[in-house]
């Protein structure tokens, strides 16, 4: 199972304090070298973190697999065009949540998310969708056309109990099994920790998890090059 590791919240510190540093590009080098299979980012449209500079600076110095977090709107899709990341992974955004709260609905906004999954195909770029653990929503995935889905881990991640941690589950790997039937690959990713990791990395037919928060906070103290390889051993075992 690979790890792709997002590095918005390296841009996160930088931006507290609107200076230079940290700078989320250098992360991502030491992130490669120390064996992550690829970065994630996640350029918003208020620019909270991550900034257009960070981005094409990335293209240019990634060389595993880099992954945009994007919204499904012009301004978006323009620049992904643009700038050509390996994948661009469509999220839902609202500009007063603190992080993404849920998946996708491609079912409600389907031709939106068609037309915006074809225009960055035509690019050649690989396009991921990210929704809920949810039959409906994966079908519309694969009728508009995506080549991945990632499946939204949150509700699993803040399970209050074992019981409905074991439901989350069965419920993202009966998604993942779903996913790969209709023709997608499959990732997952949200809220996973060096604490709950493990449960989602035993499942069969998920390809990549993508971590952020857990990975940056523990590199505070670890340093990131620990931290990442913490974190694969885990996956990994």
């Amino acid at each position: 199972m690979r790890l792709g590791v997002n590095i918005d919240h390296v841009a996160t510190i930088r931006e507290a304090r609107k200076t230079d540093e940290p700078d989320p590009v250098a992360a991502a080098v030491l992130v490669e070298l120390a064996g992550a299979d690829g970065i994630v980012c996640h350029l918003r449209e208020d620019r909270r973190h991550l900034q257009d500079r960070d981005l094409y600076l990335l293209k240019e110095m990634v060389r595993s697999h880099l992954n945009l977090e994007m919204a499904a709107t012009m301004e978006m899709t323009d620049i992904a065009t643009k700038v050509k990341p390996d994948m661009a992974t469509i999220v839902p955004e609202k500009r007063e949540e603190i992080t993404t709260e849920g998946g996708l609905n491609v079912v409600n906004n389907f031709d939106l998310i068609k037309d915006t999954t074809m225009k960055l195909r035509e690019s050649g770029i690989i396009v991921s969708l990210f929704v809920d653990p949810d039959l409906e929503q994966i079908k519309a995935s694969a009728k508009a056309g995506a080549d991945y889905i990632e499946l939204h881990t949150g509700k699993y991640a803040e399970a209050e109990d074992a019981k409905t941690q074991e439901e989350e589950l069965e419920k993202i790997q009966s998604m993942a099994f779903a996913g790969v039937k209709l023709g997608l690959g499959v990732s997952a990713g949200h809220g996973l920790t060096y604490l709950n990791v493990q449960g989602i990395a035993r499942l069969d037919k998920i390809e990549e998890l993508n971590i952020g928060h857990s990975i940056i906070s523990r590199s505070v103290f670890t340093g990131i090059e620990r931290a990442v390889l913490d974190m694969i051993d885990l996956i990994n075992n």
